[in-house]
C-alpha cells in the first residue's frame, strides 16, 4: 500500500482516483463519486483496500463541498477543487458516503486490517470519523 499518512488523499489509490475525477467531464463527476461510493456501500464479502481508500477520498470531496467547510489543501486532492471549482452534492450522495465509510471501517475490510497492522488504526479511524460526522451534520 503506497500510503504516506492517514489523510483521505494520502495514498496512491486515492490520489489516482482524484486525478481521474479531475479528468472526468464536469457533468460526469457526481456520477463518478456516486459509483465509487455505491460499490463500497453495497459490497458483500471482503472489501479490497483500493475500493476503501477511494470511498474515503470521495467522502472527503463531498465534505469539502459542504457550507462552511475548510477548503482542500492536499496537493493530492482533485485539481479542479484546488483551483476553486465546486460541485453540488445532493443529500442522497452524502448518505451513501456515510454507508460507504461504515463499510470501509467495518469488519471484512482490508483498509481496516492494513491500518491495524501498522498500529495506526486509531488515527485512521479518527480521520474517517471526522468525515462521517461532517456528512451527518450536513
Amino acid at each position: 500500500m503506497g500510503t504516506w499518512d492517514s489523510g483521505p488523499f494520502d495514498n496512491d489509490s486515492a490520489a489516482d482516483w482524484c486525478g481521474a475525477l479531475s479528468d472526468a467531464d464536469p457533468a460526469e463527476r457526481l456520477e463518478v463519486i456516486r459509483r465509487t461510493l455505491a460499490v463500497v456501500a453495497d459490497h458483500a464479502g471482503y472489501l479490497d483496500d483500493r475500493l476503501g481508500v477511494r470511498a474515503v477520498a470521495a467522502a472527503a470531496v463531498i465534505v469539502s463541498q459542504r457550507a462552511g467547510a475548510e477548503p482542500l489543501t492536499s496537493p493530492y486532492a482533485p485539481e479542479f477543487l484546488l483551483e476553486g471549482e465546486s460541485l453540488v452534492v445532493p443529500e442522497d450522495v452524502a448518505a451513501l458516503a456515510v454507508r460507504a465509510l461504515d463499510r470501509v471501517t467495518g469488519v471484512d475490510s482490508e483498509w481496516r486490517e492494513l491500518w491495524e497492522d501498522t498500529g495506526d488504526l486509531v488515527d485512521a479511524l479518527a480521520v474517517v470519523g471526522d468525515l462521517r460526522t461532517a456528512l451527518l451534520l450536513g
